[in-house]
């Protein structure tokens, strides 16, 4: 049975992993560079216009949000990590989550998977990467989105699609990818049927 997104609410934000919810049930988390649409791709997965906060200015998220879908005892939750690669955040910043994001990623037992979400015109730089890398090292399921995508049209997006893939199996070969659009809603039905198997598993 299909998880009702539009049931996604917002519970807190967290400065490090410890402030989280128990460790217990089940949550996929969303990482991306900042402004690569992120915040948007939460919105139109949970068809909420202001579930996450949708800016502009690069950096806006800075801090672990959680939220739970569904009756609070289910123990699903979608968790947005803080954009990363923002070049004016402080220097005290950019260490403490360099060292925090690894730790969620490695420790935290109800995480099912990660939704990687990459600008479809700039996909998979360095920082993304390294979030591949840390995956793989986690052994935690990954699956890309190509957002931005009605920004390509549709033979150049496809060949990105191909490319981007080869590229991140090299690193994290059990990765799974997709087009997605927030504008259009395209792939949005197929990121659900991917979070769907993570937050359902037995």
């Amino acid at each position: 049975m299909s998880i009702d997104y539009r049931q996604a609410q917002f519970l807190l934000s967290a400065a490090e992993p410890r402030q989280l919810p128990d460790d217990i049930g089940h949550e996929v988390a969303f990482a991306g560079r900042s402004n690569a649409g992120k915040s948007s791709a939460l919105n139109a997965i949970t068809d909420q216009k202001q579930l996450a906060r949708v800016s502009k200015t690069p950096g806006r998220t800075q801090q672990i949000n959680v939220f739970p879908v569904g009756a609070p005892d289910s123990g699903r939750r979608l968790i947005d990590l803080p954009g990363y690669g923002y070049a004016k955040a402080p220097p005290a910043l950019r260490a403490h989550w360099q060292k925090a994001l690894p730790q969620y990623l490695e420790t935290r037992a109800s995480l099912r998977g990660l939704v990687l979400i990459t600008d479809i015109r700039h996909p998979l730089g360095q920082l993304d990467e390294q979030m591949l890398m840390w995956c793989e090292a986690a052994r935690l399921p990954v699956h890309i989105l190509l957002s931005k995508a009605d920004k390509l049209r549709r033979g150049p997006a496809g060949n990105t699609l191909q490319s981007v893939r080869t590229a991140a199996l090299r690193t994290c070969p059990g990765a799974s990818i997709q087009l997605f659009s927030a504008q259009t809603r395209q792939g949005v039905e197929t990121a659900r049927a991917r979070l769907d198997e993570w937050l359902q598993q037995a």
